[in-house]
């Protein structure tokens, strides 16, 4: 008896007795909370992790859906790694650097002074070592890591003085994100970790002398021009700082193969995704910030030597007594020279010569 004719006669408690109808599955709802270290006003640094989000719903067809929660609303923004690594959350979105307190290598998963530009710094994750060596260190942490954005080469931040020569940094109360504060305490600055959302009010009480944050399109939603007029460049800590999504290890696990494939590519989605938009927003908003005269004007060249030097020496002392950053910074600094040889002769040369034009 054919297929349609045993259908016909034995009808469907019959089919399925007969074992001539695949097995249904039915694949639970999933729900995952993502806690963010950003503020909701930064519609690009933290609308990553909505875009990240809503593709995860898109491509599992509303089965498997994240929450986001900006920076305080279940974890303070600096205790989302704690909350994936003890499973209070099951992921999160941050800049990997502002945790080099555990550990400075997680400085080396997003920014470290003086390193790899955005191009450079995805390449070394995809498809240099990057990407193995950092998912064996996160481990210890019981994270998976996912690339989830990139802001670009961002600006030297707002002072209420204008840097003239190292001199000026000396004793400077400065507010930087995550491992560059080292440097800025060995050029005799004074770092201060503080988040996004609080930055301004530091600033416009003198509890700061300066800070960054990424560049024009953020810094002007937050305000920094009114009280700090000088806006220097460039951020020579921050060429290409990665954000990431951590996953926690056991609900990673728990997940499908065709789960984790979703959370890649989303991850990945967001990656290009936050960057485009702030090389697309950027420009605008600082013709809009020169008009509300702010002052552009470039660091020094003593102040850029000297944080050079700086930045060399301490990672050769951190080399010597944290096998962790050895082991990744090692591959990281091959990876840079390699990269900046190639890009001095093609990316460095073009950019040069079109900005000098007049188009």
């Amino acid at each position: 008896m054919d297929r349609r004719s045993l259908i016909k006669h034995a009808g469907i408690a019959g089919v399925l007795a007969a074992g001539a109808a695949p097995a249904v599955h039915a694949q639970a709802a999933i729900r995952w909370r993502l806690a963010s270290s950003f503020p909701k006003a930064l519609d690009t640094i933290f609308g990553a992790a909505e875009v990240f989000a809503r593709k995860v719903k898109e491509m599992s067809g509303g089965k498997f859906e994240i929450s986001v929660h900006a920076g305080g609303e279940l974890v303070p923004p600096f205790g989302v790694v704690d909350a994936v690594q003890n499973g209070t959350v099951e992921c999160c979105h941050t800049a990997p650097y502002y945790f080099f307190g555990k550990d400075e290598t997680f400085a080396l998963g997003c920014a470290i002074p003086f390193g790899l530009n955005s191009r450079q710094m995805t390449a070394w994750i995809y498809q240099g070592n990057g990407g193995k060596l950092l998912r064996e260190f996160y481990a210890n942490y019981n994270i998976v890591n996912f690339a989830a954005g990139n802001t670009g080469a961002q600006m030297g931040g707002w002072y209420r003085k204008q840097i003239k020569s190292v001199k000026d940094m000396k004793g400077l109360k400065f507010r930087v994100g995550g491992f560059a504060g080292k440097v800025i305490e060995r050029m005799g600055g004074v770092p201060q970790n503080i988040p996004g959302g609080e930055i301004y009010q530091a600033l416009e009480k003198g509890t700061i002398d300066a800070a960054e944050w990424v560049g024009p399109y953020d810094d002007q939603k937050l305000g920094f021009y009114k009280v700090a007029p000088f806006y220097h460049y460039p951020g020579w800590w921050e060429g290409g700082p990665q954000l990431d999504v951590f996953v926690n290890n056991k609900a990673y696990e728990s997940l499908s193969p065709e789960n984790k494939a979703i959370v890649e590519a989303a991850a990945a989605f967001a990656h290009t995704d936050m960057q485009a938009k702030y090389d697309a927003k950027n420009p605008e908003a600082l013709k809009q910030l020169v008009a509300n005269k702010a002052k552009v004007v470039p660091f020094p060249k003593d102040v850029l030597d000297l944080a050079f030097k700086e930045s060399m020496a301490l990672y050769s002392d951190i080399s010597a007594k944290n096998p962790n950053w050895k082991k990744v910074y090692t591959d990281y600094s091959n990876f840079r020279r390699e990269q900046n040889l190639w890009f001095r002769f093609t990316e460095a040369r073009f950019d040069s010569y079109m900005q000098s034009q007049k188009l």
